[in-house]
């Protein structure tokens, strides 16, 4: 769980700085990097908080 929660944490500031990149640069790849790793990024946590519900459910049944 520690290790899921550091990735997750490691990603979002990972699309902060594209952000920030973005902002400071004014390029527009960094903002497509950003809005990549942020999409990824809760897609992963959606999939993971899926999981942990399907455990649970399972050991109700």
């Amino acid at each position: 769980m520690m290790l899921f929660r550091l990735v997750v944490g490691l990603l979002l500031f990972a699309g902060v700085v594209s952000f920030a990149l973005y902002i400071g640069t004014g390029q527009v790849v960094w903002r497509q990097r950003g809005l990549l790793i942020i999409k990824w990024t809760v897609l992963a946590g959606l999939g993971f908080f899926a999981v942990l519900i399907l455990e649970r459910l399972a050991l109700i049944l």
